[in-house]
């Protein structure tokens, strides 16, 4: 069994296993973590300068921003993805 690869847009992938959480970045709290983790030099931005709608937290304490929304990330981590399709 390999490694689950998730596609989070713009042919951007992360490891599904590494995952901590996906959340919406609206809330104060999530916004404070994206400015410490940017701060620190843990934030990887896969928005390809679109506008961030999730926040990944990773098990290596980054966060990967994407602009696909968490609920399609999610879907993809679930299988409901076929690899074929395009953005």
């Amino acid at each position: 069994m390999g490694i689950k690869l998730i596609h989070i847009g713009f042919g951007n992938i992360v490891n599904a296993e590494k995952i901590i959480a996906v959340v919406s970045p609206d809330s104060a709290p999530v916004k404070r973590l994206v400015a410490r983790a940017r701060e620190d030099g843990r934030t990887i931005d896969a928005t390809q300068g679109r506008r961030t709608k999730a926040v990944i937290v990773m098990e290596n304490d980054r966060i990967v921003l994407s602009a696909l929304l968490p609920e399609t990330i999610r879907g993809r981590a679930e299988g409901d993805y076929d690899q074929s399709e395009t953005e």
